[in-house]
């Protein structure tokens, strides 16, 4: 039954085994071996992208020279979490690997405030905050669409028409029981997700749509509204990737905004993110002797996985990491200290990168705003 496994884009999503997501909701495994083209993707290497739907179609728009849009977003409730940088970095590998890619990010401020009450006043400055990050991770400005969900009438007037293809059933069915204002959001999702093949973006074309596992259900609306409104719109059924879930510093399945303290962001004074990841759950036994007699578990870690997702771009690194844990040859100490280093390295680049952007960010929101405003035209 598919209840065995909940997916819920605005709650807590507890994946264990990634597997069973193929038959429950037909994502399709993601083949490394069809798809190396995409290798240097340390996500899909790694197989943390561990499933796709439709995934060929963007490779044969590359291969073709083809356009093609990758498209996903942030909803503005505070600072960029490793969940967000997650989506970020798929969206930025999609928009680098063509000349013919454009990236689309949409700042779900209506999202924001249906499912956690922040008024668009409030998520301005956060939006601006969040843009800066994903501008200072590589994203290519020239080649990007980043818009509010608030101002963008075609994605509003597109919701509004799906409004029709849609019952209070069918919504409940992919979301559970949610407040009203949840489903609305969600069709206004459904809208971002088919912006791009809109007419004052060029039309019909491949769309790509990064998200972490617990979003598929407005994929699967997205898509299911893409096929019903084609005789409309000519819409291509949207492709999409998916990522592995975060955990929390606290190893639980699910990194949550919600809890300051179990999530690492990309706004953490690297002190503060020093002190989070030494005191973040691990893999170790219960006494040094037993991890030196019995080998540690790295699957478990949060230090390992920090680095094997997040950090470590070194292949080589993540597997001497792995192989010195399982073989007793790593402590949990010396292991900490080095993923803390890796963090606050990072955070400081970072930090740097973003202080020269925030500028950079409002102009970008105000060209998008401009653009949207000439596509309806």
């Amino acid at each position: 039954m598919k209840d065995t496994i909940k997916l819920d884009p605005w709650g807590t999503t507890d994946i264990r085994d990634y597997s069973k997501l193929f038959d429950l909701f037909g994502i399709e495994p993601l083949d490394k071996s069809k798809f190396r083209a995409f290798e240097s993707n340390r996500y899909i290497r790694r197989n943390i992208d561990f499933g796709h739907r439709n995934l060929e179609r963007i490779l044969k728009a590359i291969e073709n020279n083809e356009l093609y849009a990758v498209m996903s977003g942030i909803k503005p409730t505070g600072p960029f979490h490793l969940g967000s940088k997650m989506t970020a970095d798929d969206i930025i590998y999609f928009q680098k690997i063509s000349r013919n890619a454009r990236a689309f990010y949409a700042i779900a401020d209506v999202e924001a405030y249906c499912d956690n009450g922040l008024t668009f006043a409030e998520t301005s400055e956060i939006a601006t905050n969040n843009v800066a990050d994903i501008l200072a991770l590589g994203l290519d400005p020239d080649r990007a669409y980043v818009y509010k969900q608030s101002e963008a009438l075609t994605v509003m007037n597109m919701a509004f028409i799906f409004s029709r293809g849609v019952t209070n059933n069918m919504m409940e069915a992919i979301y559970g029981k949610k407040p009203f204002g949840l489903y609305v959001s969600a069709l206004i999702q459904a809208g971002d997700i088919l912006l791009p093949q809109t007419e004052g973006f060029g039309g019909p074309k491949p769309v790509l749509v990064p998200v972490g596992a617990d979003q598929d259900p407005h994929i699967r609306l997205a898509r299911d509204l893409a096929k019903k409104y084609y005789p409309d719109f000519k819409f291509v059924l949207p492709s999409a990737i998916y990522h592995k879930l975060t955990r929390s510093l606290s190893g639980e399945y699910k990194m949550s905004k919600r809890d300051p303290l179990s999530l690492l962001t990309l706004d953490d004074n690297p002190t503060l993110a020093k002190k989070k990841v030494m005191s973040c759950f691990t893999g170790g036994r219960e006494t040094t002797e037993n991890q030196k007699k019995y080998g540690g578990e790295p699957e478990k870690c949060v230090n390992y996985e920090l680095c094997v997702i997040h950090f470590a771009e070194d292949d080589a690194l993540v597997k001497k990491i792995y192989n010195e844990c399982v073989q007793g040859k790593r402590i949990c100490g010396d292991c900490k200290k080095e993923a803390a280093e890796l963090v606050t390295n990072f955070l400081n680049e970072h930090q740097r990168r973003k202080a020269k952007l925030i500028d950079k960010s409002r102009e970008l929101l105000a060209r998008s705003r401009e653009q949207l405003i000439l596509s309806l035209k």
